[in-house]
């Protein structure tokens, strides 16, 4: 099971991807939003805001998210740290709901080319 700083290890990661993509998905890194991710087998979740092509961690905070995001995410410690090393594919893991995404519709689109 991945530790809370393998997590927040894996969201560094996935911030310094964003900021290095090209073309569409730069386009999608762009947003600013206010962002949540549940860890929900240490429930734990991390919060903060993705904006420049980043996602900044505020705050980590023990249960579910406090507030809504306008991006949520909810999957397992391992599923974050996979995701993000590339070894599990993100529409097959959202698609069988190991990972959960919420979000607007518009947000839904763009974030897709990212994803």
């Amino acid at each position: 099971m991945a530790t809370i700083e393998e997590c927040r290890s894996a969201l560094d990661k996935l911030s310094d991807n964003m900021q290095r993509a090209e073309g569409d998905a730069r386009e999608a890194a762009a947003l600013d939003r206010s962002v949540s991710c549940h860890i929900t087998d240490l429930d734990v979740t991390f919060v903060g805001r993705m904006r420049g092509g980043r996602i900044e961690v505020q705050d980590t905070v023990q249960g579910p998210p406090p507030g809504k995001a306008e991006i949520r995410l909810a999957m397992t410690g391992d599923d974050l740290v996979a995701l993000v090393d590339g070894e599990l594919n993100f529409a097959t893991a959202w698609g069988s709901g190991r990972v959960k995404l919420h979000a607007g519709m518009r947000d839904l689109l763009r974030l897709r080319k990212l994803l």
